[in-house]
């Protein structure tokens, strides 16, 4: 009886990437020799191209989508946000304005038909010109002869009553009222507080007088004082403080008034 044949571990197969050694490998002895090997390898090659070229179709396709969905959200944040700026807008006109507007329109049409009036009644001639005339110079000589003989106080003459100023502040009141200023003053924008001493000088002088108005509003005449605090400069004041919130803005009857509030704490 012939022995058994032993054991052995068959040889591993050469790596896949090799194709020389895989066409002359012993276990494929049906391998092409030559070029032939490469016919197989370039058909997979050519599947695996195909499959590359559609995924890449597959990306554009997906990047030409975002990139309308990007257009379009951004189209609708842009309509949002336009629509807050003119929906929500603080300076609409209120209902208190279309009343004084619409009596504003009546006022004009009445004195428009007044003057037409006027305007279409027929002028006097000479002769009734010298009657009216002669008729009121008699008319104020007798007023006047009369007013000279009646008994009692003579008419007083019209008194012009000066305007009062600014009240009179003690030396603590000033020192106070100087902190206040500074206060404010140093939470407006850097141009506010930089070494422009008119531009600090103008701003100091529209605070003080929205101190001092007493909690009534004020216009913006009110606070031009030419020449150097113009209506420009005024402006370029009231919208920092309205900015900061230290002055409120208030339309409601028809005229722009400002309220001081003081800087908020």
């Amino acid at each position: 009886m012939p022995a058994p044949t032993p054991h052995r571990t068959p040889l591993r197969r050469v790596s896949q990437g090799s194709l020389f050694a895989l066409s002359r490998s012993g276990a494929h002895p049906e391998a092409p020799h030559g070029l032939g090997f490469l016919e197989p390898a370039m058909a997979e090659l050519a599947d695996e191209v195909d499959a590359l070229h559609s995924n890449v179709d597959g990306l554009r396709a997906l990047g030409d989508a975002l990139q309308t969905f990007n257009e379009s959200f951004a189209s609708w944040l842009y309509v949002m946000n336009m629509n807050a700026l003119t929906v929500e807008w603080p300076e609409a006109p209120t209902d208190a304005s279309f009343i004084l507007a619409k009596r504003r329109a009546e006022e004009d049409a009445h004195a428009a038909i007044l003057a037409l009036q006027v305007r279409n009644q027929p002028e006097p001639s000479k002769e009734e010109k010298t009657t009216e005339a002669g008729n009121a110079t008699t008319l104020g000589d007798n007023t006047i002869a009369n007013d000279s003989s009646a008994p009692g106080p003579k008419p007083s003459t019209t008194v012009k009553v000066k305007k009062k100023g600014k009240p009179k502040l003690t030396a603590k009141e000033k020192k106070e009222r100087s902190l206040a200023v500074d206060k404010t003053v140093s939470c407006l924008p850097l141009e506010f507080r930089g070494n422009d001493p008119v531009l600090r000088r103008n701003i100091e002088t529209v605070i003080e007088a929205l101190m001092d108005s007493g909690g009534r509003g004020v216009k913006l005449i009110e606070l031009i004082t030419p020449p150097d605090l113009n209506q420009a400069r005024v402006n370029k004041c009231l919208i920092a403080l309205v900015n900061r919130k230290i002055v409120t803005k208030d339309n409601s009857t028809g005229a722009v008034l400002y309220h001081w509030q003081g800087v908020p704490t």
